[in-house]
């Protein structure tokens, strides 16, 4: 006589999204892609320079200056808003999850 088989996890059965579950994806899509491109661009202004945190943190330590107008420091802030972007692009493609099948 054969044993009978092992009862195997419910691989087929997906939990039911609800509509909070995709506003919520495509709002943190939207947030990523901002805050992405807003950290991409900002750097490179001129505002960057003129910004109420550049003068604060300029006039308490005036040392920092040197710092905040280095290119390395406005690339890293650039390299943050570009993993902003890959995130984003990443949920993006992930959408397909909410889809029926």
């Amino acid at each position: 006589m054969e044993a009978p088989p092992a009862a195997s996890p419910s691989v087929g059965l997906a939990k039911p999204h609800h509509w909070f579950h995709k506003l919520s994806a495509v709002l943190f899509i939207i947030f990523c892609l901002e805050l992405g491109l807003f950290l991409l661009i900002y750097p490179w202004t001129g505002e960057w320079d003129t910004n109420r945190f550049a003068t604060i943190l300029i006039l308490k330590f005036p040392r920092w200056n040197e710092y905040w107008q280095n290119a390395y420091l406005r690339g890293a802030v650039s390299g943050l808003g570009m993993i902003d972007l890959y995130i984003s692009i990443g949920e993006i493609f992930r959408l397909r999850r909410f889809s029926a099948k």
